[in-house]
Order: structure tokens, then sequence, then C-alpha cells
């Protein structure tokens, strides 16, 4: 559950480098949707796919903000 709290708070520190406003809403929004959807995740496995595509969305805000 950590990894998952981790990779969604990085994704909100990552937004607030977007310039635009409508990509930095976005981001924001798509990530505070993520939280709560999954808040009361407790099986182990369902809590590492969350984590998963947490780590996915982050590495795409990240190559997004490289180019």
């Amino acid at each position: 559950m950590v990894c998952f709290l981790y990779a969604n708070s990085s994704l909100l520190r990552a937004e607030c480098q977007y310039l635009d406003y409508n990509i930095r809403e976005y981001t924001k929004r798509r990530t505070l949707d993520g939280f709560r959807i999954n808040k009361n995740l407790s099986d182990p496995s369902n809590v590492e796919e969350a984590s998963a595509e947490g780590k996915a969305q982050l590495e795409v805000v990240e190559r997004m903000l490289k180019s």
C-alpha cells in the first residue's frame, strides 16, 4: 500500500511542473480519483496491481515533462 501511495503522491508533485493549466488539472484529478477508487483495497494482489498502474502513470508523466 505504501508503494501505491508513494507513486500517486509523486504524481501530484509532478503535475505541479506543468505550465499548461488543463494538463495540470487533468493530472491532478486523475491522481485524486486513483486515491479514491483504491482507498479500500486490502487484497495484496489488488494493491500490487494498483501500485503498478500508479508507477506506470508516473513514468508517462515524467516522460512528458522531459520532452
